[in-house]
């Protein structure tokens, strides 16, 4: 019945309101009361920045030693031109909406590495000296009060919070720009749906990422050693894809399969010649971030660390030399420092102190490694949204 006390039909002329729905993710708070999609308001969350310090560590230390003016001479064409890489300490939603102002649209890559809606206990046991020692880290009352925040309607709250950071990460990417968002089995069914959404189902690779391990003892499931990593463009067309920056070696039984097709029946042709190199699969078999240097990167103590491989092939896959790189969950920093090596500009932010402070640590440690090998490097400032405690 309608509010006339008349009989209410629905059909052709009248379709029911479901009947005109398409498939799409949705969950408490998306909609509000009325029926209306929630866009996120950004004019709220735009916050100044406040510049804490830019660190140039090898000019800093060659100003103590009383060395500046060699050093600047030395210098010479080595350093890299004067846009400075961002270290940022708070909420990332907030973040990324005061920077909209000045990098919407500019960002070629974003990776990120969320929570995997796994709760907010952000404690953990940090190595300190060689590491065969470890101080237990309580999480902070920012990271208690936010997180708590995040997870306090469960699956809903998780997936509200991954959505408007999305949803803010789309508007600061240029049209010819990715994103790559790293994931598991407890979240891929969900944020899968999602970014086909608001990435119009522009996905061009789901990847999965595979390892070892040991496992548990008593463990009564097959040993979860997998990750998945999404990766979505902008755009349908026009994407940046830097194939030649990835290509692998053939495996050795293609080579051999190859062989003896030109040697056997001749099908592939006298004048084929096996491509050098070939792109990568979608299964990348990686193993994860060493507890010990290896090759002299060694990891900062971060249960969900990243191993560099990794990071560099996502980087090498969208990316070129001066582009600019984005991480809004920094954690170790790992994505600063590839990005950093191989000569990209970078903007880096985490909501934790401990993640700041460790991250700060590797970019000027490898400041250093590479002005001590005569490579060029940037300067990087460090930030906080001011309502933060330094």
């Amino acid at each position: 019945m309608d509010n006339t006390g008349n009989a209410f039909h629905w059909g052709p002329a009248n379709p029911h309101p479901l009947s005109r729905m398409h498939t799409e993710l949705v969950w408490d708070g998306k909609y509000d009361e009325f029926g209306n999609r929630r866009e996120v308001d950004i004019a709220v969350y735009a916050m100044p920045m406040q510049r804490i310090e830019t660190v140039d560590e090898p000019r800093q230390r060659a100003a103590a030693e009383g060395n500046l003016e060699l050093f600047e001479k030395q210098l010479g064409g080595r350093k890299r031109d004067d846009f400075r890489n961002r270290l940022i300490w708070g909420d990332n939603k907030l973040v990324m909406a005061s920077l909209l102002k000045e990098f919407k649209g500019c960002i070629d890559l974003i990776y990120i590495d969320p929570p995997f809606d796994v709760g907010w206990d952000f404690t953990m046991d940090v190595p300190i000296g060689d590491g065969n020692e470890t101080v237990y880290k309580d999480q902070s009352c920012l990271e208690m009060v936010a997180f708590k925040d995040m997870w306090g309607k469960g699956a809903d709250s998780y997936q509200h919070m991954v959505f408007e950071r999305l949803s803010l990460m789309k508007e600061l990417l240029r049209d010819t720009g990715s994103i790559f968002v790293h994931c598991d089995y407890r979240v891929n069914h969900y944020l899968h749906a999602m970014l086909d959404d608001l990435f119009d189902g522009n996905i061009r690779n789901e990847i999965i990422w595979c390892y070892t391990g040991p496992g548990s003892p008593g463990m009564s499931q097959y040993n979860r050693k997998h990750d998945n990593i999404y990766w979505y463009s902008v755009k349908a067309k026009g994407f940046k894809f830097c194939e030649d920056q990835i290509r692998i070696a053939h495996h050795e039984k293609t080579q051999a399969n190859f062989r003896s097709g030109l040697s056997g029946s001749g099908f592939i042709g006298d004048n084929y010649d096996l491509p050098q190199g070939k792109i990568p699969e979608d299964w990348w078999e990686m193993a994860i971030a060493a507890r010990y240097p290896v090759d002299g990167i060694r990891r900062t103590g971060y249960a969900t660390e990243k191993p560099w491989p990794l990071i560099e092939r996502i980087i090498k896959t969208c990316t070129e030399e001066g582009d600019l790189v984005a991480d809004f969950f920094g954690g170790s920093g790992v994505t600063g420092a590839v990005a950093e090596r191989l000569g990209r500009r970078w903007i880096v932010s985490d909501l934790g102190r401990y993640a700041i402070h460790s991250t700060r640590k590797r970019l000027i440690e490898l400041q250093g490694e590479l002005h001590r090998g005569g490579e060029p490097y940037r300067s990087f400032d460090v930030y906080n949204l001011g309502r933060y405690e330094r």
